[in-house]
Order: C-alpha cells, then structure tokens, then sequence
C-alpha cells in the first residue's frame, strides 16, 4: 500500500525529472510543493490539507519567481538589439572610412550594407563590432 508521503515523494521526483527533460525552473518550484505536503504527510495532517499544502507552496514559489524576473523580462533587449534574434550583433565590420551624414558602407556576409554610430558621430575608421540592426543599417561600435 502507497503512503500519501510515498505517493508525494514520487509526483515530486517526477515533476524534477520532467523539469530536467524541459529545462522549466517552474516545475522544480512545483516539485518543492509536492516535497512540502510530504513533510505535511509526514505531520499527519488530513489528506485534503496536504493538496492545499502543495498547492500553496507550488503556486506561492512560482509567484515569487515570476515576481523576482518581471524585472529582468521587462529589461530585456529591444528585438533590433537581441541577439537570439539577429545573429548578425556582436560580428565584426571594417569601416574604411565614415560619410558626411555620419554612414559608412560597409561589406559583411558578403552584401553591403550601411553602418551607423548609436550617437549619430563619425568615430574613427577601423574595425567596428555590431550592436544592433536598424531596418537595413548596422548599429556599429568601435572595438
């Protein structure tokens, strides 16, 4: 016969292995719930409070993650300045030399493409890294 403990020990082990096979913090913040109405199993507390224990425990963690990285989500890069999405950012250019208007063309994969500053100046030629797209320009900073 499985004990509610047992049975809590297993949800929680398998919650763990599900988070390992997702790569999800959330389900390990589920899996501390499940630990917790173990040890409230452990307490012999009525079965129905041991829900409520896990419940409260899971819920209240993953309301405290997603409070403690709001702030980072909301920080996070602008889409023209990620570079998850623009593997072009952080490669290198070499600018030969800078335009009136504060442009340089430059060759990269094989196109050529407009650079600009971030600050709108005309900074010394030489190698530049990438930053950030702006429509079809290259945001581009001395290295």
């Amino acid at each position: 016969m499985m004990t509610f403990s047992n049975m809590w020990w297993l949800l929680a082990g398998l919650a763990v292995v599900a988070e390992l096979l997702t790569g999800t913090v959330y389900l390990l913040l589920i899996a501390a719930g499940f630990a917790a109405a173990a040890l409230a199993s452990y307490w012999n507390l009525h079965p129905s409070l041991q829900v409520v224990v896990a419940a409260v425990i899971g819920a209240g963690l993953v309301l405290v993650w997603w409070r403690i990285r709001a702030p980072a989500r909301r920080a996070a890069l602008s889409p023209q300045a990620d570079r998850d999405l623009n593997l072009d950012i952080g490669q290198t250019v070499l600018v030969g030399e800078w335009q009136a208007g504060g442009t340089a063309s430059v060759m990269h994969r094989g196109a050529r493409w407009t650079a600009v500053s971030p600050d709108g100046g005309a900074p010394a030629p030489g190698l530049h890294r990438i930053v950030a797209l702006s429509g079809s320009s290259l945001v581009v900073v001395p290295v």
